[in-house]
């Protein structure tokens, strides 16, 4: 990525982040008492919470920061707790629990499902809903040859996807 990319990229991400503050609404709150977005929130945050400048980059460079924005103004409550937690267990134990996914079950595969709070009623069609969409994943052109932070990141996504669609929380 370029200079000069990085640079519009920062600055746009700047741009929605002052537009979405101001509509947000939020009278009872001082301005800036909320999370910082780029290195609090989103995926960045979850795969760095020690080295905010790599938090920061990795925002930027995923997405250009809006699901970072997104999740600080709409839903602060996500830059910690459960989402970070859940995002560095898939960071750390990615391996296993591909592994685990593919075959249908093991304990990282549970502990993940534990950690969004998954009801075990529901866990069956969510970890079908987890297999046939990290199956499509992992067999689409160029993945295995991406960075490991883009596939473990692109594995929370399916899963909090899952989660969400497929869980009562």
């Amino acid at each position: 990525m370029t200079v000069k990319r990085i640079l519009l990229a920062t600055s746009v991400a700047v741009t929605i982040l002052a537009s979405t503050t101001a509509i947000s609404g939020e009278k009872n709150k001082t301005p800036g008492s909320g999370p910082n977005p780029f290195s609090d929130c989103g995926i960045g945050a979850a795969l760095f919470t020690n080295t905010k400048w790599a938090a920061v980059t990795s925002n930027v460079i995923w997405d250009i920061g809006i699901t970072a924005i997104t999740s600080a103004t709409a839903s602060p409550e996500t830059c910690s707790g459960k989402n970070v937690t859940a995002a560095l267990f898939i960071r750390d134990t990615y391996a296993s629990l591909t592994e685990e996914t593919a075959a249908g079950e093991g304990e990282h595969l549970t502990t993940v499902l534990n950690i969004f709070g998954c009801d075990v009623p529901y866990r069956a069609n969510t970890v079908k809903q987890i297999r046939t969409e990290m199956g499509q994943l992992i067999s689409s052109p160029g993945y295995v040859d991406q960075p490991q932070l883009n596939k473990d990141a692109a594995f929370y996504s399916v899963i909090k996807h899952a989660v969400d669609s497929s869980c009562s929380v």
